[in-house]
C-alpha cells in the first residue's frame, strides 16, 4: 500500500499549546481555495478525509492525520482568510509563523499555490517563515488541468527559476481533477520521513519539542 493510502485522521487542535509531542510531521499549508484539501484527499485516494470548503478560509483549526509509525501529516489552516474578521486573521497568522518557525517535529513543509497564481505574497510570507529552518520545501502547483501544456510548462519554469539557488526547495505540478502528480509528492514525502528516521537512529532525545 502506498504511503498516503494508508492515511486516517487523528485530531484537531486549534492552538500551539495542545500539538502532539510525539512523532515527526510534515506540513501541509496554502493559500484559502488554492486546493490543498483537494490535494490531500486524492494523495488519499478518499473522497472527504480533508474537508473541502466552499467558503475559502472557514477552516481556522490544525488538522493531524497518521501515516504510522509516528510519522504524521499536518493540514494547516488556509491563508488569506477573506470571510473571517482581522483580529482571527492575524492570530492564524502569528500561530502558523511561530509553528513553522519554531516547531521541532516538523521535518518538511508542502506549500500548495494555484498553478495559475503561484507565488502571491502570502505564499511568500509562509517562505519567509520556514526557509531559515533549513528545512525542505516541496512547492505543489495545483489545478495544473486549468492550463494549456505551454502555461503548464511557463508556470513550473517560474516558480522553478525563484529558486534556483536553494537546494532544499523543489517543485512539481499537481491535478487533482486528473490525479496527476501524486507520485511525485509522495516519494518526496516519503523521502522526507525516511531521512529522518535515519537521523534518528542512535541519536538520543533532547528533551521534547520548543512548542508544546
Amino acid at each position: 500500500m502506498s504511503l498516503f493510502q494508508g492515511l486516517q485522521f487523528l485530531t484537531t487542535v486549534n492552538d500551539l499549546k495542545t500539538l502532539p509531542h510525539e512523532g515527526v510531521e510534515v506540513a501541509f499549508a496554502g493559500r484559502s481555495n488554492a486546493g490543498k484539501s483537494s490535494a490531500i484527499n486524492t494523495l488519499a485516494n478518499i473522497t472527504r478525509l480533508a474537508y473541502v470548503s466552499k467558503t475559502p478560509g472557514r477552516t481556522q483549526h490544525i488538522n493531524y492525520f497518521d501515516f504510522g509509525n509516528e510519522r504524521r501529516l499536518v493540514d494547516l489552516p488556509g491563508y488569506g482568510y477573506a470571510e473571517v474578521p482581522e483580529r482571527i486573521r492575524k492570530h492564524w497568522q502569528g500561530l502558523l509563523a511561530q509553528y513553522l518557525s519554531h516547531r521541532d517535529n516538523l521535518i518538511g513543509l508542502v506549500l500548495i499555490m494555484d498553478s495559475r497564481r503561484p507565488l502571491t505574497e502570502l505564499d511568500r510570507n509562509m517562505l519567509a517563515w520556514f526557509r531559515p529552518t533549513g528545512k525542505p520545501i516541496h512547492c505543489v502547483l495545483t489545478k495544473s488541468d486549468k492550463l494549456n501544456n505551454q502555461e503548464k510548462a511557463l508556470a513550473l519554469r517560474t516558480v522553478k527559476a525563484e529558486f534556483a539557488d536553494d537546494a532544499m526547495i523543489t517543485v512539481q505540478l499537481f491535478s487533482s481533477l486528473k490525479k496527476q502528480g501524486v507520485d511525485e509528492v509522495e516519494q518526496v514525502v516519503g523521502g522526507w520521513f525516511a531521512a529522518a528516521t535515519e537521523l534518528q537512529e542512535g541519536v538520543e532525545p533532547t528533551g521534547g519539542d520548543s512548542i508544546s
